[in-house]
């Protein structure tokens, strides 16, 4: 594994050079928001910043993406392809929790029994280097207790790690050993990775949010119908902002679009949070109220991926506990389920 040094005042810099080779995601400023865009030409990344609002599943599950395309005839309907092969593409900057969401998504969108094409090429095509949490940003952060770090490689082709007046970059994969090139040639020795793994206890150490999140399954086993799910949705908006900026979230709808003779399939975001989403053609909603809903949110996150895939379908990232407009927290409902 090659590991090289790099001034951090030159990273920006790097990261705009890259993005005149290929696509470059990046967190940049806009009004208050930090977010994950494209980097255009003159634009300079952000390289110091807590996280961004979005997460960056984006850019290998959109939020709307182009399935295929057809036209009806008098002989019937003549198919296309969605919107074209993947470009070579980087993502630069994200934090530890938002690249391990990719591994869990993986487990969904890429496994044995069913594979999505869509996201599999983008993910093939897209290079992730990821900025480790030198200080973890946020005390809703609680990336130890569903099995990350703040210094996690999973999911990472390349990461940094902020070590004074410098970067420790470390290539991790083969594809990430592509992108050499851009980081000079000073290389790295033990000294600096030994003080990278020192900085990774002690941000790990940082972290005060802590809950039994790996512990709750058994209970959730067995506590199906418990009069408890009826006190979490009571103030719930089913705004779904909590799905919609989650790492992990990836409910869709598939849906066709016509204009005269043309068509296209599209699927886009869609939230279990949404009264619409279990609706039945026959009128029959099997979860007709906020309760079912949450009771499925919690199910699926900390029981049903278990159970399917072998982890936790939740990073710790804090998103959902930050944004949600009437401060409902998963924290407190893991802790509130772990005493049932």
């Amino acid at each position: 594994m090659e590991k090289r040094l790099i001034k951090k005042d030159t990273l920006a810099d790097i990261i705009a050079k890259m993005a005149g080779d290929v696509l470059v995601y990046a967190p940049v400023k806009e009004e208050d928001n930090v977010l994950f865009k494209v980097l255009e030409a003159g634009m300079k990344p952000l390289t110091r910043y807590a996280n961004t609002k979005n997460a960056p599943k984006n850019f290998f599950f959109p939020h709307t993406e182009q399935m295929m395309k057809f036209t009806r005839t008098e002989k019937g309907a003549v198919f296309a392809g969605g919107e074209g092969k993947s470009p070579e593409a980087v993502l630069f900057g994200a934090r530890p929790c938002d690249a391990r969401s990719f591994v869990l998504l993986d487990m969904l969108f890429d496994q044995d029994k069913y594979k999505d094409p869509f996201y599999i090429e983008k993910r093939a095509a897209t290079t992730i280097i990821a900025l480790n949490c030198v200080h973890p940003p946020y005390s809703t952060c609680f990336c130890t207790s569903v099995g990350g770090s703040p210094t996690s490689s999973d999911g990472v082709d390349v990461a940094l790690t902020e070590l004074g007046e410098d970067y420790l970059v470390e290539f991790l994969t083969s594809k990430g050993e592509k992108l050499l090139k851009y980081f000079g040639d000073v290389k790295a020795g033990d000294a600096e990775v030994n003080q990278r793994v020192q900085i990774g206890e002690q941000a790990a150490r940082e972290i005060k949010s802590h809950i039994p999140a790996a512990e709750i399954k058994p209970i959730l086993d067995v506590n199906f119908e418990h009069p408890y799910w009826a006190t979490i949705h009571q103030r719930c908006l089913a705004c779904g902002t909590c799905t919609f900026l989650c790492p992990t979230c990836h409910c869709f709808d598939i849906s066709d679009e016509t204009k005269g003779a043309d068509g296209v399939r599209i699927r886009n975001w869609d939230s279990c949070m949404f009264p619409l989403f279990t609706m039945e053609t026959s009128g029959h909603n099997p979860r007709p109220t906020q309760k079912e809903r949450w009771r499925q949110r919690v199910m699926h996150k900390f029981k049903y991926y278990v159970d399917n895939f072998g982890a936790i379908a939740c990073v710790g990232c804090g998103r959902c506990v930050m944004y949600c407009p009437v401060n409902i927290d998963i924290r407190k409902i893991v802790e509130d389920i772990s005493r049932l």
